[in-house]
């Protein structure tokens, strides 16, 4: 069970949206080329910012340690990106977009301030805070309203790839707005999504595809009245992708994370390498709040860190159990600490986040997903469970 609220009963909402969302094209993309900088060096340093609008991708950034990743080869990995997307649109197609690279060598001042040296380890690419966030919700430990609404449209987007929904056009967006009771999720009070298609296709068409997802995708008895369910509440939805509307780099955290149902740092994750704090400590942070809920000693765990530029080791930590901790809080900080050095380093040598593994994270959230034999969403295990329910004397799991 997940208190999330002190009411008795609420609604709550998220959103998610397709792999093809202009957004998410330019996160794709930005990953793609950090994989391909990992490829070459495990220890490359990069930062990638991707633009797209109308028949245009444009990237920009700071690389080293990669130098086989080039100009042309970054075209090559964009336009690689766009065709398994599936555009090839007039307005937005794989093989026509122009492509532009203002990427750069990284600066010297902050490469001497993060690479370890003789006399420090080495130090956080930046300062900020991270969240990670997890509950009893759904079986992967994540907010339901979340769950469901990138549920919804990686099957829309399955049908389309498939060709069983071969009118559907790759830009989509979902939200559920789920009925709380005692913080327990326990219906749909409204779903709306929205997708873009071919002009020879009708909305009425297009409804029913939607309605028969979203039935095999929540739960039995959860849908909502007839006047709650919206499809393409504008009339139509042809014209999409950044032909429609422009993308960029790191504009959807929220769907990346947790649909607003935990706070959020406000560092995007994506066209980051793991040195950057942004990423690999809000994974950090996401794989212990985890393993805190599912050995059993919250039904729901917030986790917040904090790093400064240069510094190796964690200025802050903070674990909130949300007042339904079945353990001591500040045990639960120090062994958590003990279990997981939370330096720069030790998140990455940790977690194994040195490899080609963000392409998969840049689509439908970085968290709740199944860790993949390539390491990819390593940080999605629950590998200190075991440990935590020793160190607390705790049988059951969650």
């Amino acid at each position: 069970m997940s208190h999330q609220y002190d009411r008795d009963s609420y609604i709550f909402t998220s959103e998610s949206v397709s792999e093809g969302h202009p957004d998410k094209i330019c996160d794709q993309i930005s990953d793609a080329v950090v994989d391909a900088c990992l490829a070459e060096n495990p220890e490359a340093r990069c930062a990638f910012e991707t633009m797209a609008s109308t028949n245009r991708v444009i990237i920009a950034g700071e690389t080293r340690g990669a130098d086989k990743v080039t100009s042309k080869r970054m075209e090559e990995l964009a336009r690689n990106v766009v065709k398994d997307i599936g555009y090839e649109q007039e307005g937005f197609h794989w093989k026509n977009f122009e492509f532009h690279n203002h990427v750069h060598q990284q600066s010297a001042d902050i490469a001497q301030g993060v690479d370890s040296g003789s006399d420090k380890d080495e130090g956080a690419g930046d300062q900020g805070i991270m969240f990670g966030y997890a509950c009893t919700e759904t079986p992967v430990l994540m907010p339901a309203t979340l769950y469901y609404s990138h549920r919804i449209l990686h099957a829309l987007s399955d049908g389309r790839r498939s060709g069983k929904f071969a009118q559907l056009e790759p830009d989509a967006k979902s939200q559920v707005s789920l009925e709380y009771q005692k913080g327990v999720p326990v219906r749909a009070r409204s779903v709306v999504v929205s997708t873009q298609h071919k002009p020879d296709i009708s909305q009425k068409e297009i409804r029913e595809i939607i309605r028969g997802v979203v039935e095999n995708v929540l739960p039995k008895g959860w849908m909502p009245e007839e006047k709650e369910f919206y499809t393409n509440p504008t009339g139509q939805f042809i014209i999409g992708g950044p032909d429609g509307d422009s993308g960029l780099t790191g504009r959807k955290i929220i769907v990346d994370t947790y649909g607003g149902a935990a706070p959020h740092g406000g560092g995007a994750f994506s066209g980051k390498d793991p040195t950057k704090v942004d990423r690999s400590a809000a994974y950090a942070a996401r794989y212990l709040a985890k393993n805190v809920v599912a050995a059993g000693l919250a039904d729901r765990c917030t986790i917040q860190l904090s790093y400064a530029i240069g510094v190796s080791h964690p200025v802050s930590f903070f674990v909130n159990t949300h007042g339904d901790s079945k353990v001591d809080p500040i045990k639960l900080e120090k062994t958590l600490q003990q279990l997981v050095n939370l330096s720069p380093r030790g998140i990455r040598t940790h977690l194994k986040l040195n490899r080609p593994i963000y392409l998969p994270t840049a689509s439908y959230g970085h968290f709740g997903r199944e860790p993949e034999a390539n390491g990819a969403f390593s940080w999605e295990k629950t590998d200190l469970v075991a440990e935590l329910q020793r160190e607390f004397g705790i049988s059951n799991a969650a």
